[in-house]
């Protein structure tokens, strides 16, 4: 099924043309994080035709949601009022009923959105829908049951991971990221958009591939100016998102905010002892906080080159949280309606936009590989460190991306944000091999090393430019 409003996300498309095509009933999960796109892609690919379709409420009752549940089926049935239900197992008796009066000879769709918003405090409701799908719908051939949710780590512990009935039941689970750089451009274009990759990639840097984010920008304008406009301008769209994301993910969102506060601080990454130390979370705990954090997209987990998996750090990964931390939430007493045109070309904005552009290569890391002719190469993605030694006044060394292959080369990557291309000086290009030298000391390592730029421009150039062996530019990044 073709939708021309649907930018990329062809293999989503194509797993939910499979379950309508299947001779066997479906559970199909749609999850990811706010605002990334879930309802749309399940509108759109049905054409907002179900046989069925509930949307659950933020934050309300087991006797609210039973409600609306029981209008739903009053307007599915076109029943002259609406039934009344005692429990969720009620209530999917009668969506039982209804889905069992359709035609047999074709699936039935039912879409519920914001599926973890249904299962209020004290409700049966993931065991009246075990019962449901298990005892019902499971037994058929001719159900198509879609289930989405913003609460991704509701949707894993309660779907994916049920130890219960629902235990290897889902048949179909599509897990949603935000565009890449490629398909954000390709979503950009679309509506009008006449930006150039150096914008698109800056717009990147502060909101994301975020799809809801993005719908927001007048084309017309200049980033610039959108992002005045839904940042900073009294009623921005865009100035109280972050209280409102974290509080419709999370239960005790504020000892989530905590951590993404710590991380922000430590752009570098922090191991889950280090913020353990730090914010006197418990460990099982905090492991569980790291790993719905992980599953909405807003933290990423990276290996130490050479370390133990104990030794995994944690990085801040979702740009627009932390630009909001950075610059939005500092001002935001304050209304500078064009504060971002006032400060875009400080000293603070342009050291923030390149420690950014490296995360933006961090999160195209398949796109590098395939620029740098790799991609059918099995690769090992890492960081490395080399703690200072005042002792001996020695300074630390860290490199944030190492790509090592299994044909025993490794990329000692360089990421560099600039205007125009970048020029290596002397003092740098020595920089980079006392590095390199110190990297295969410390780590004894005997495969090839080479140092990779991945840059906007490229590199200039000149005297010191034969210390580069291969590198990337912007375009490179923005491969399909």
């Amino acid at each position: 099924m073709e939708n021309r409003k649907i930018i990329g996300r062809e293999k989503e498309m194509a797993e939910l043309q499979r379950c309508l095509d299947s001779d066997r009933s479906e559970l199909v999960i749609v999850y990811g994080r706010r605002r990334v796109g879930k309802t749309f892609l399940v509108d759109q690919f049905f054409n907002e035709t179900y046989d069925f379709s509930f949307v659950g409420g933020h934050k309300l009752s087991q006797r609210l949601q039973l409600r609306n549940f029981a209008k739903a089926i009053k307007q599915a049935t076109g029943t002259a009022a609406a039934p009344k239900f005692a429990d969720w197992f009620e209530a999917f008796d009668a969506l039982e009923d209804y889905l069992a009066s359709l035609p047999a000879t074709r699936k039935k769709v039912v879409f519920v959105d914001e599926m973890p918003w249904i299962d209020s405090l004290r409700s049966n409701f993931t065991e009246a829908f075990e019962n449901f799908w298990n005892g019902w719908a499971a037994r058929r051939n001719d159900i198509v049951f879609v289930a989405s949710g913003s609460a991704t780590s509701w949707m894993i512990d309660n779907l994916v991971e049920n130890q219960g009935g629902l235990h290897a039941r889902i048949t179909c689970q599509i897990y949603l990221r935000p565009f890449t750089l490629s398909e954000t451009e390709r979503y950009l274009q679309w509506r009008g958009c006449l930006w150039d990759r150096f914008q698109i990639a800056q717009c990147y840097m502060l909101f994301g591939g975020i799809p809801f984010y993005l719908s927001l920008f007048n084309v017309k304008e200049s980033l610039v100016q959108n992002v005045d406009r839904l940042c900073f301008a009294r009623g921005g769209a865009l100035r109280l998102e972050f209280e409102e994301l974290y509080n419709a993910l999370f239960v005790h969102a504020d000892k989530y905010v905590d951590i993404v506060h710590l991380l922000a601080d430590r752009r570098g990454g922090m191991t889950s002892g280090e913020i353990a130390k730090i914010t006197g979370i418990d460990g099982k705990r905090l492991a569980k906080i790291l790993n719905n954090l992980e599953r909405c997209d807003f933290v990423m987990r990276f290996k130490y080159y050479g370390k133990k998996n104990n030794d995994i750090i944690y990085k801040l990964t979702d740009f627009y949280t932390l630009f909001y931390l950075k610059y939005i939430e500092p001002n935001i007493d304050f209304y500078d309606e064009q504060w971002w045109q006032h400060h875009m070309a400080s000293h603070s904005v342009e050291s923030w936009l390149g420690l950014t552009f490296e995360l933006l290569c961090l999160m195209h890391i398949r796109q590098i590989r395939q620029s740098l002719g790799i991609g059918g190469v099995a690769t090992e993605v890492s960081t490395w460190f080399d703690p200072a030694d005042k002792s001996k006044a020695v300074k630390g060394s860290q490199i944030d991306l190492i790509i090592e292959r299994a044909d025993r080369i490794i990329h000692l990557c360089e990421m560099k944000f600039s205007q125009g291309e970048f020029r290596i000086t002397a003092d740098y290009e020595e920089r980079l091999r006392n590095r390199m030298a110190l990297f295969k000391d410390k780590t004894k390592n005997k495969m090839a090393l080479v140092h990779t730029f991945v840059t906007t421009f490229g590199v200039a150039d000149g005297k010191y430019s034969s210390i580069v062996h291969s590198e990337v530019t912007l375009d490179g990044l923005f491969v399909s």
